[in-house]
């Protein structure tokens, strides 16, 4: 690969190789193939059967076992082993998982995330160009006529659902232990839920405190689903909703009682800035010297390894192409400025909850 002198000196400064950098490229121009060729060798269980052998397994015992075509192993082996989830072994014939290829078959934050960016992104990315152009999810277009994903997830094919669900819970489930400690640190009586969902962190409030009282606030398709989620639960009798369009900056948040909490948890991150702002004045106008809003999220900042900062900053795109547009996963000074032209000042921010999360603890 031919760089100019010019060009090498002035901007390749980032320490790699051309070689690396070339590598890199193409990985980048060839990712998307390299992301199904690895769903599928999960998939169709490849990687278990190597995991779960003691010498590996010939080309021909794979076909053996998959019931698949001797083609259709031979091109997804060869490619595995340029992608690196499997090597072979001394006698160049047995195929061995690697600890790449463990990663995919165990780890459970790279499945949650395969399975999302499978089931609920890949077809929608394809429009990600329009999205930015135009300022919506125009991939979303893929499965329905919706202005955000939120009024039509409960309308999603149920493996697109599962898989959604199972990556906003594995992110939020993962942080609610010591989240609950943090909250209820403050002895809260009565909790405001906004964007509560199925109202599994209701659940966890209830079940942690057996006198606090718990409004989920979000749309009236999502209090629909969460009442069925909760029904007959322990505390269930203590979670109220509150159905209402966030969107709409005339909507109030409700006035009915004092709440001492405010929680948000991986919710604004669902908005743009603008609407953050609409909807954190209303939290503001109901709140009083004693009230306290609490803003849970990954900021991408505030993350102790790159590799977060990675899967954060790429998930912004899901955002962009099929969730509304114009959110994304937001660094703790943006969300700070939003904050103070709300009308609220940032108390303190508690770092290094679950999976990388903060929580934001703002005052009149």
């Amino acid at each position: 690969m031919n760089i100019s002198p010019t060009l090498e000196k002035e901007y390749l400064h980032d320490g790699m190789t051309a070689r690396e950098a070339q590598r890199k490229a193409e990985w980048i121009a060839f990712g998307p193939v390299v992301f199904q060729a690895s769903r599928i060798m999960v998939k169709w269980g490849i990687l278990e059967m190597l995991r779960n052998s003691d010498n590996g397994l010939t080309m021909s015992e794979i076909v053996e076992r998959t019931g698949k075509t001797p083609y259709a192993i031979k091109v997804l082996m060869e490619a595995s082993l340029c992608i690196g989830t499997v090597m072979l072994a001394d006698d160049k014939e047995h195929f061995l998982i690697t600890k790449t290829g463990w990663c995919l078959l165990v780890d459970k934050l790279t499945q949650v995330n395969m399975a999302f960016n499978h089931d609920v992104n890949y077809e929608g990315w394809f429009r990600l160009e329009e999205s930015l152009d135009e300022g919506r999810p125009v991939g979303l277009e893929h499965f329905g006529d919706w202005p955000t994903i939120y009024e039509g997830l409960s309308s999603l094919p149920k493996q697109v659902q599962d898989s959604w669900f199972g990556f906003d819970h594995f992110y939020s489930d993962n942080s609610f232990d010591e989240a609950l400690r943090v909250v209820f640190g403050r002895k809260p009586r009565t909790l405001l839920d906004v964007g509560g969902n199925t109202g599994r962190w209701a659940l966890r409030c209830v079940d942690y405190n057996d006198e606090v009282e718990v409004t989920i606030m979000d749309l009236p398709q999502q209090i629909g689903m969460m009442q069925k989620f909760t029904a007959g639960k322990k505390g269930a009798d203590r979670i109220a909703g509150y159905g209402i369009n966030l969107l709409d900056p005339q909507t109030p948040f409700p006035t009915d009682k004092h709440y001492d909490i405010i929680w948000m948890s991986q919710f604004l991150d669902c908005f743009g800035e603008e609407e953050i702002e609409s909807i954190l004045s209303r939290a503001a106008a109901i709140m009083d010297g004693d009230s306290r809003l609490c803003i849970m999220e990954t900021f991408w900042n505030r993350q102790h390894h790159d590799l977060a900062a990675f899967c954060l900053t790429m998930t912004s795109l899901y955002f962009t192409a099929l969730a509304n547009g114009n959110s994304k996963m937001y660094h703790s000074d943006d969300m700070e400025k939003i904050v103070k032209r709300a009308g609220l000042e940032v108390e303190s921010i508690v770092d290094d909850l679950g999976y990388g999360h903060s929580i934001m603890i703002c005052k009149k």
